[in-house]
């Protein structure tokens, strides 16, 4: 296998940047799934009826090696990344997980390497983590309520490890922010005491719309908390103001408490659409490129890699997929719900 690290060498092959597609959106951050498995069976990413214990999931083969994942992290900061995101699946379920995270945080332009995880196997490799380099964690975290919260997982797992691991990866350093997928009728009665919580600890907190990625998660426009009924939730129980965006394609809108330094933020795709200035792009464990969160099908770049492709012929089809993207999902929501269209799954795409 050919493989060109040198930078040098790639000149020719980088197209003149920022790198843009159809619709003038850059290519900043990258979303990299690492396994397709989980620990958890939430019901709006991997739900039991559809994964259960017999589930087939990739065998290790079919799944990037470590070596492959740093080679195309490397490509893509050539074109402009600067952002990584580990996700899952679990990452945390990965073997040696820290092991890559070191290979990571040293690639030339890359500025950022964070990790989302649900927080149970934290405890277990928090020091190895920090100590590979990582400064960054999303946590999923739906609930406070300790029997809500276990029939939501689908495991029967309560929250207090989590919340434990969530402190001491505070105390230990880490930077960390707590997702709360919030559904109608099945959580939203625990956005304030998550607030109040959160704020206390001095944690940001991100209340997101339930989406409809993916075909199993039993999604309805019904079950939709929006933005703004999210933030009217919360201004009727605390004092929030907003803050303003800290860098183009920022999904999150941001809050900040008055009597905190602890932040609230709110995430929409259902009701507020920000195709317009999406800049992710996203691989999954066994090497398909993905250019939107809710895509029908990607491009297979293990094939490629495995093929003996040069790191030439990986950056031309790198740039072919970003600078031929049109997606627009959500902005066109209603068209592809009528088509029924399907999705690839979040458990496998990485959130």
């Amino acid at each position: 296998m050919k493989q060109e690290h040198d930078a040098a060498d790639l000149v020719d092959a980088v197209p003149a940047l920022p790198l843009r597609d159809q619709w003038d959106r850059p290519l900043r951050d990258l979303r990299l799934s690492v396994i397709d498995r989980c620990n958890f069976r939430c019901s709006y990413c991997m739900p039991k009826e559809v994964f259960g214990d017999d589930y087939a999931f990739l065998p290790p083969s079919e799944l990037l090696s470590f070596d492959e994942m740093e080679r195309l992290i490397r490509l893509f900061a050539l074109l402009g990344v600067k952002k990584i995101r580990l996700t899952g699946g679990e990452p945390l379920l990965r073997q040696d997980l820290p092991r890559l995270i070191e290979r990571l945080v040293v690639i030339p332009g890359i500025e950022d390497v964070a990790m989302t995880t649900n927080g149970v196997l934290l405890d277990r490799y928090m020091e190895e983590l920090h100590q590979s380099g990582l400064r960054r964690l999303n946590i999923s975290l739906d609930a406070l309520d300790a029997e809500l919260f276990k029939h939501m997982n689908g495991r029967g797992y309560p929250p207090t490890r989590i919340l434990h691991n969530i402190k001491e990866a505070k105390r230990r350093g880490f930077k960390v922010r707590v997702n709360m997928v919030v559904q109608r009728g099945v959580n939203d009665h625990e956005i304030i005491p998550m607030a109040r919580y959160f704020k206390e600890q001095e944690i940001d907190l991100c209340l997101i719309e339930f989406m409809d990625v993916g075909n199993d998660n039993g999604w309805d426009m019904t079950r939709v908390v929006t933005k703004r009924e999210m933030i009217a939730k919360v201004t009727e129980a605390m004092s929030i103001e907003p803050l303003e965006a800290r860098y183009y394609g920022e999904v999150a809108a941001r809050y900040r408490y008055h009597d905190s330094d602890a932040e609230i933020h709110f995430i929409s795709s259902v009701s507020e659409s920000f195709c317009s200035t999406c800049t992710r792009a996203r691989v999954s464990s066994d090497g398909k490129l993905f250019t939107c969160l809710f895509a029908s099908s990607g491009f297979d770049l293990r094939e490629e890699l495995r093929a003996g492709a040069s790191d030439a012929e990986l950056l031309a089809s790198l740039v072919k997929v970003w600078s031929n993207r049109k997606d627009r999902y959500s902005d066109e929501r209603s068209v592809h719900q009528q088509s029924n269209r399907r999705k690839i799954d979040m458990s496998y795409i990485g959130g």
